[in-house]
């Protein structure tokens, strides 16, 4: 496979002292751990808010929630993949040091501005993100000719729009509605993880599984991704709820047929691959569950949790693992914990879309087990991760 089209693979070392801090060393390590403690807290936080005990002005409703894990737990997930997945596509240094601190500290500054009454600069900060993120990935894509993967930054640049947008409704400035915003995110982040999905998980497959013979159909991949932008094209232009729904069935058909081809059923002795399948599965749910949901047959929240927490949270988890594990020079293989953060995530996404379908009675109990599974899940690998993320390679070598 093309350099350009893959994720390089570490395998196993062994060697080097651990005790040197090397948390910015690579971008994949600081951004992982605080989007992993951030998931572990902000969710509780969120569930307070739902059952009562917390006041609706301190976060914003239901439009903090959708913010936060959307814009600032996803978005950290995605910009440490990136700087680290950039520079193994290009051979060019990505941000390291003070550079990437900084880039942490506008992150943070984020987080924290929501909750305090300076809305101007909550807005001007979080969607300066993506953007600062888009520019420090276009540099090395620049220098090394890397136009292949130009439309990342393109992305990066929406989704701070649309982030800029979601604020400006917030203040009164813009006639927007909030979830649009949201919806348009979601569907940049679904195009990510298609992308980004098709690239790694056959290949993770057989590399982890001699003989699966994942396959990616060239036809296949060029429909699979064309249905997403296609969904966020009708989004954009708020096509018609029955547009939308053959749209997404449509999608959801191919989105079925990709996945087969990678053979999934061969995947279960090993965590570190069928936990990337189970989690491309839940597009298909979600894919399925948006189209029901445009038209009035099942609630929107549920279609959107698939995404949330099947999808992103499945495939995020799953990578966060591998990167941290490959990359500083650990053999690719589950323990305990990563099975346990594995399970959890999959038990989350269950019990709030399923639970909430079949039980809508104990709608406020599968909101609040949901997010119990969520945050144990990100607690869990924010303490086992916290040694590896912060310590050099065991390998010695950089990054």
């Amino acid at each position: 496979m093309s350099k350009l089209l893959s994720v390089v693979e570490p395998g196993p070392q062994r060697g080097a002292s651990t005790a040197k801090f090397a948390l910015w060393a690579l971008g994949f390590r600081p951004f992982y751990l605080l989007a992993s403690i951030f998931a572990a807290l902000s969710i509780p936080l969120w569930v307070a808010q739902y059952t009562g005990y917390l006041p609706v002005s301190l976060l914003h409703g239901s439009t903090w929630h959708g913010h936060e894990m959307l814009f600032g737990y996803t978005l950290a997930v995605v910009a440490g993949f990136l700087f680290t997945a950039g520079r193994n596509w290009t051979g060019q240094p990505t941000p390291t040091g003070g550079v990437l601190f900084a880039f942490a500290l506008l992150w943070i500054a984020g987080r924290v501005l929501l909750l305090t009454p300076y809305a101007v600069a909550a807005a001007l900060v979080n969607a300066a993100f993506p953007v600062a993120v888009g520019i420090g990935l276009v540099i090395p894509l620049v220098k090394s000719r890397n136009r292949r993967n130009y439309f990342f930054v393109a992305l990066l640049m929406l989704l701070g729009a649309a982030i800029l947008a979601m604020h400006l409704s917030w203040l009164g400035m813009l006639a927007w509605p909030e979830r649009a915003s949201l919806q348009l995110g979601l569907d940049v982040i679904l195009f990510i993880i298609a992308v980004m999905g098709g690239r790694v998980i056959p290949m993770f497959t057989n590399n982890g599984i001699p003989g699966t013979q994942a396959i990616r159909h060239p036809l296949v991949e060029k429909i699979a991704l064309g249905s997403v932008l296609i969904l966020l094209g009708a989004d954009i232009l708020s096509a018609p709820a029955t547009v939308i729904a053959t749209i997404a069935l449509a999608a959801a058909v191919v989105h079925a047929i990709r996945l087969y081809l990678w053979r999934p059923w061969r995947t279960f002795a090993t965590p570190l691959v069928w936990v990337l399948h189970v989690a491309y599965g839940w597009i298909v749910i979600y894919l399925v569950l948006r189209a029901l949901a445009v038209l009035s047959l099942v609630a929107e929240p549920l279609a959107m949790h698939a995404l949330t927490i099947g999808a992103i949270g499945g495939m995020t988890i799953g990578m966060m693992t591998r990167t941290a594990r490959g990359h500083t020079g650990r053999p690719l293989l589950a323990d305990g914990f990563d099975l346990a953060c594995f399970v959890l995530v999959q038990s989350a996404a269950v019990i709030r879309v399923f639970g909430g379908m079949i039980v809508p009675d104990a709608y406020l109990t599968t909101v609040i087990g949901s997010g119990i599974c969520w945050s144990l899940a990100f607690a869990l690998y924010a303490i086992r991760y916290w040694p590896v993320l912060s310590r050099e390679r065991i390998d010695g070598k950089p990054g």
